[in-house]
């Protein structure tokens, strides 16, 4: 009970001084939040509406149809009509248009013959997963041209609409509505929850240090692990409660409904919590400097969870050493439980592996800092 008294003290004692700080109170609780939006409406990964310019040298029927065919899907939106190939290559350097239609002038003439005719599509590559993305919908509305082509002359030639031999009914699970936000927002769960709370958290022991009230901690009677456990509850209620936050700006404002256990996310969160405000004790432990601990904060935190986290990066894509290296990172793990639970409604039975690394991971941290910690006689 007194080892519980004393790290409720310490924890009560780093709760008023946050609460006195309204600069820490606007970065912990504000800032998370605008970040939420600045990044949610930024990071999108929908491909609609790309600009098209159009070099038609046949002016056919045939070529105004297979044209409008691109304006009609949907994906395409008309930036220019040009007229020969220097003022394409204008359009596309310019940037007015990522996709350039060229239909050659003997475009209709190929198809009466029975020919296959011939287009090209120039593509702006300096973006390559919009262009790559740009390139399969150029190839899906020649393929659906194609097959209305193929009907009308079985037709014509049989007298009758000929049925498809294969109907595809697409149903899309988990997100129905291919929306970027709700792969986007589980996801910035982990990545904000990485950023703020260890920054903050790795100045509370430094600045006692700059401050020298350091020095009453270790004439006190109190334990190591007790002066840390009090100093990590405030900075873990404050994280939690960001978490909170999110959830809500998640839910009302970008729509991302939980499918899953609303609990389960929530218990897994805070031990998310916990190994991010352990990250930032253990960095802490390491210096002495306000300005040190923010910058290694940030190269241990930010930027792994950018990364290496899975956040915009597949990391199946990766090459296997980094596909095993991201299991070193607590971020990875949770935007696996983030978006297993709120995209698909998985269960424990499937994120037992992710929560255990978790687990083992905040383990890891707070006993790290507990062991640099070391109590001195003034």
């Amino acid at each position: 009970m007194a080892s519980l008294g004393r790290t409720v003290a310490v924890a009560r004692k780093e709760a008023r001084e946050i609460l006195r700080d309204p600069i820490t109170l606007t970065i912990a609780l504000v800032l998370p939040v605008v970040m939420m939006f600045l990044f949610a409406h930024a990071i999108t990964l929908d491909v609609r509406e790309i600009r098209l310019g159009v070099l038609d040298q046949d002016g056919s029927p045939e070529s105004r149809e297979y044209v409008a065919a691109f304006l009609r899907s949907g994906y395409f939106r008309l930036a220019r009509v040009v007229r020969d190939g220097r003022e394409a290559e204008r359009l596309l350097e310019g940037g007015r248009a990522r996709v350039v239609l060229v239909v050659p002038g003997d475009f209709a003439r190929t198809l009466a013959q029975g020919l296959p005719a011939r287009a090209q599509a120039l593509l702006d590559g300096s973006f390559a997963n919009t262009a790559i993305i740009a390139g399969n919908y150029v190839e899906a509305v020649t393929a659906a041209y194609d097959r209305r082509l193929a009907e009308r002359a079985l037709a014509v030639r049989a007298g009758v609409q000929p049925a498809p031999a294969v109907r595809v009914e697409p149903r899309v699970r988990y997100n129905p509505d291919l929306r970027s936000a709700p792969y986007v927002v589980p996801g910035l769960f982990a990545v904000i929850l990485m950023g703020f709370p260890p920054l903050l958290t790795a100045l509370a022991v430094v600045r006692e240090r700059e401050r020298r009230s350091i020095l009453q901690i270790y004439t006190s009677p109190i334990r190591g692990w007790e002066f840390l456990g009090g100093k990590l509850l405030p900075y873990a209620a404050l994280a939690f409660l960001d978490m909170l936050l999110l959830l809500v700006v998640g839910r009302f404002w970008f729509g991302v409904p939980v499918q899953g256990s609303l609990a389960l996310l929530l218990g897994l969160a805070a031990l998310y919590v916990l190994a991010t405000v352990g990250i930032g004790l253990s960095v802490s432990m390491a210096t002495r400097s306000q300005v040190v601990a923010i910058l290694l904060a940030l190269v241990l935190t930010v930027m792994p969870a950018l990364l290496f986290s899975g956040f915009l990066f597949r990391i199946e894509s990766m090459p296997v050493a980094f596909q095993w290296y991201t299991h070193l990172y607590p971020a990875r793990h949770f935007v696996e439980i983030a978006r297993g639970i709120a995209l698909r409604g998985v269960g424990l039975e499937r994120l037992w592996p992710s929560a255990a690394l978790l687990g083992a991971y905040a383990g890891a941290v707070l006993g790290l800092a507990c062991l640099r910690f070391r109590k001195k006689v003034a």
